[in-house]
């Protein structure tokens, strides 16, 4: 907790950290509206992900192009610039008329979301490089914080009665902060690095922690996107309680992100995977009792359980032998967006063609074969430094 602390209490720190719940506070508020965007244009479940499709393909398109802007910019410039450019596109998707211009639209939030994304992870890296401080992980538990803040402003639709007025208010807050904070790292620029080329012979204990980064994330990005229309749907809530299992999901990955770091120490990186994707099994067993709030509870508890996966895989695969950090991390964030690009596409096509439910239980088995694969993570361990 002493980098959260360090955050709340230097702004050359809390705005970098700032950033990571924009990004989180702006996504969240589209992903509430998805069901009510669903309906007014009038499309299928596979329609719907074939749209957010294009969100994750933005994301995944920007990532070559990314870090030459970033460079040619100076990565605090590029931070600012990247979370302008998420206000201006995040209000695009509500008011989109039609299939194709709301896959367009968000093709452009991805782009900008992506961007930001890696600019603001360059950002604290650099900090981090600069002043010998370690607030990384707090800065992603500001992301979930953000999407906290996002499934807050869930109850206040009866209020504003209106989806593009409640965006417009969180574009407001977003800036308004932003904007104060600019100042403290708008001149930061990333310190030059060599690059060295991947050594394939060391590829081979890279491949299961991959395979398990890409179904964690294909997840995570599954229930973000389909948790308003589950509960909708299947379990029938009313309109205010749509965003509670997002809201749900995001509060109980904050709290995860924010004391991992010191359990994680505890009990080490392969176990604390095995109990997060326990408790992410015990969450799909409660949302798949269909009933309300036993629903929202468990898409709490998975939220819980994924909070501490992905932050260990990329610790482990940046400590794999013969194999450079950032190489290894590089690769996992790969198969991790690959797994966030597919994921929401393929649980789409199966509640169009079956059910939500039978989405949901694929999320399930997925969790219990993350759980297999750390049996298979402890046999391989002499490879891991």
């Amino acid at each position: 907790m002493r980098s959260l602390k360090l955050i709340l209490t230097n702004p050359r720190y809390f705005g970098p950290a700032w950033v990571f719940a924009s990004l989180n506070i702006l996504f969240g508020t589209w992903a509430i509206y998805i069901p009510a965007v669903k309906e007014d244009l009038g499309i299928s479940k596979s329609m719907l992900g074939i749209a957010i499709f294009f969100l994750s393909l933005g994301v995944f398109t920007i990532f070559p192009l990314a870090s030459r802007l970033i460079n040619k910019l100076g990565v605090g410039k590029a931070t600012s610039i990247g979370i302008v450019l998420c206000c201006i596109a995040a209000l695009f998707p509500l008011i989109a008329p039609g299939m194709i211009s709301l896959a367009a639209v968000l093709y452009f939030m991805g782009i900008t979301n992506g961007f930001t994304d890696i600019s603001m992870n360059t950002l604290v890296t650099e900090i981090e490089k600069e002043d010998n401080q370690k607030f990384m992980s707090a800065s992603h538990g500001f992301f979930s914080l953000g999407g906290v803040l996002a499934g807050l402003g869930s109850f206040l639709i009866p209020v504003i009665g209106n989806r593009e007025l409640h965006m417009l208010f969180a574009i407001a807050l977003v800036l308004a902060v932003n904007i104060f904070f600019f100042k403290r790292y708008v001149k930061v620029v990333a310190a030059p690095i060599e690059k060295e080329p991947f050594r394939f012979k060391n590829f081979k204990p890279l491949l299961l922690l991959g395979v398990v980064s890409f179904v964690v994330m294909g997840s995570e990005g599954a229930i973000v996107d389909w948790s308003g229309l589950f509960l909708k749907e299947v379990s029938l809530a009313p309109e205010a309680l749509w965003g509670a299992g997002f809201l749900g999901f995001q509060a109980f990955m904050t709290l995860g992100r924010f004391l991992g770091d010191s359990i994680s120490a505890r009990i080490g990186s392969v176990k604390i995977v095995a109990v997060g994707a326990v408790i992410a099994i015990v969450g799909y067993l409660l949302v798949l009792t269909t009933m309300l709030y036993l629903a929202i509870l468990g898409f709490a508890l998975t939220g819980l359980g994924f909070s501490v996966i992905v932050p260990e895989l990329f610790r482990i695969g940046g400590n794999v032998k013969g194999v450079e950090s950032s190489q290894g991390v590089s690769f996992i964030a790969g198969t991790g967006y690959s797994g966030f690009l597919v994921g929401p596409v393929i649980l789409g096509f199966i509640a169009e063609q079956f059910s939500l439910n039978l989405s949901f239980i694929t999320l399930m088995v997925s969790s219990i074969a993350v759980l297999g694969a750390t049996l298979l993570l402890r046999r391989r361990s002499s490879k891991v430094s």
